[in-house]
């Protein structure tokens, strides 16, 4: 079943950019909430305790060379595949009351991303890996090159000469554990993770590895693409970046970057970590200044994204686990935040802050649903983003005090940028824009309450998302090498 998973969305795309039908929105919601429906199944009968992969499915690709097509599914894979396959029909279906020019062409994108991510959550080959991995950055570069806003051509042919370099480390630090597994040389991941390395080698497969996650993600200070990107790619493009793509990075040092090099961790983690927590400060002071609600938005995800990391590098069943259910959180918070300015873009013509103000009043059903969003995104106790913040600050603390300390600004610096611009857009004096808000469209009201939903349920019952990682994260932790 993990190939269908992969199978549906590549074959949904492929019917829409190749004859390119009418429907072609509906098309994608369909191929999307099936991907949804088979997710669901298939989490009704996993079991986090089962040791290895479930749902496998394995055929030689390159024999001679040890590739195989291998996918599978542990407790870590299933969470980040609910995470795709969960905001990928809201993604598509937000975009329903937006007209694009060659619909088909924007959708068949969006569904091969969707079918590139749920690959690179579940290859446990290297190479496949690397292969989904480089996929899902060229839908999202059309996607962003063609629907973007001002300047996109260049904004995106940097997000693309970084990711691409990025990516160029870590095929080399992953060919270089290839040609060292004992025996037959093999890019299975559970050969590579028992595969020898000296303390000097491990040092450059670490740095391999973290330079392509790290632009990812991003960590500073390699987060220079970001903003501009979020910015000018369409709202679905942003939407598909900060929600899901950006977990990629994340999911990829969890599962390949540490387990491969351990050895080197304690030499790179005082510098990785540092570089985190810089990310978390640095962000969140643009933020507090940004007038432009998208980029506010966008740097708070700069800032949420290096508190997850920080977490994750600490290396501790508490940071990880911070880390696993943070990275759903952020993913729903983040796509309803980017909708909520797409919505109110799409009314008033701005996005400034000072052109907002009495958008309450006009609108309270959207200002009640926009302040669950935002309270989860400041991660207020009984939301979505409380407990992943709790466990991730409790995880840095335990590595480093100081650390903890300092990362643990991002609660205050948060509750100020996101505090601010609620009130600023929401309350105050009205203008004659912000008067004649019009009523959400049912589609907006559908997405917009389905987050507010998830970001209230997560924030009660985060035992659900934590008991379904943790056998897997304590295994990676305890035993990397098994």
């Amino acid at each position: 079943m993990s190939l269908l998973l992969v199978l549906i969305p590549l074959i949904a795309s492929a019917v829409l950019l190749l004859t390119r039908p009418a429907g072609a929105r509906a098309i994608a919601l369909a191929a999307t909430v099936a991907n949804l429906g088979l997710t669901i199944f298939m989490l009704s009968g996993f079991n986090p305790s089962t040791p290895g992969y479930v749902h496998e499915f394995d055929v030689p690709w390159i024999a001679e060379a040890g590739i195989h097509f291998h996918l599978g599914l542990d407790g870590i894979s299933m969470l980040m595949v609910i995470l795709s396959n969960l905001l990928s029909p809201l993604i598509v279906y937000s975009s329903f009351g937006k007209s694009y020019e060659n619909e088909a062409r924007y959708y068949g994108l969006i569904t091969m991303m969707v079918g590139a991510l749920n690959g690179v959550f579940m290859a446990i080959d290297g190479l496949a890996f690397y292969v989904f991995y480089e996929l899902a950055l060229i839908p999202i570069y059309f996607i962003c090159a063609i629907w973007g806003g001002e300047n996109r051509i260049r904004i995106t042919l940097k997000f693309f000469i970084y990711t691409f370099i990025g990516s160029l480390f870590m095929l080399v630090a992953m060919l270089y554990v290839y040609l060292k597994t004992p025996g037959e040389h093999t890019f299975n991941w559970m050969q590579l993770m028992q595969t020898p390395l000296t303390a000097e080698a491990s040092w450059w497969v670490m740095l391999g590895f973290f330079l392509a996650f790290a632009v990812k993600m991003p960590v500073f200070p390699f987060h220079t693409w970001q903003p501009d990107t979020y910015v000018s790619a369409p709202t679905g493009g942003t939407m598909l970046l900060s929600g899901i793509m950006l977990k990629m990075g994340v999911y990829g040092a969890i599962r390949w970057m540490i387990p491969l090099a351990d050895e080197s961790l304690h030499w790179w983690q005082p510098i990785f970590i540092g570089l985190a927590v810089t990310g978390i400060v640095y962000a969140s002071i643009i933020a507090v200044k940004q007038s432009d609600l998208k980029r506010l938005i966008a740097y708070s995800s700069i800032a949420h994204v290096g508190l997850i990391a920080a977490g994750l590098l600490a290396w501790n069943q508490t940071g990880v686990q911070g880390a696993m259910i943070q990275m759903l959180s952020h993913g729903i918070n983040v796509v309803g935040l980017f909708l909520v300015v797409d919505i109110i873009e799409k009314r008033i013509g701005s996005r400034s802050l000072s052109e907002m103000g009495g958008i309450a009043k006009s609108a309270p059903v959207f200002a009640t649903l926009f302040m669950i969003i935002m309270l989860g995104a400041v991660a207020v106790p009984l939301t979505n983003g409380f407990p992943g913040e709790f466990l991730l600050l409790n995880g840095v603390w335990n590595y480093s005090n100081w650390a903890g300390a300092i990362a643990g600004l991002t609660i205050i610096f948060g509750a100020v940028y996101m505090l601010r611009a609620y009130g600023l857009a929401m309350f105050g004096p009205a203008n004659e824009a912000s008067s004649r808000f019009a009523p959400l469209q049912s589609n907006e009201l559908l997405v917009l309450g389905a987050i507010a939903v998830l970001v209230i349920v997560l924030g009660f019952f985060p035992q659900a998302v934590l008991s379904l990682t943790e056998p897997a994260v304590k295994q990676l932790i305890e035993q990397p090498h098994f």
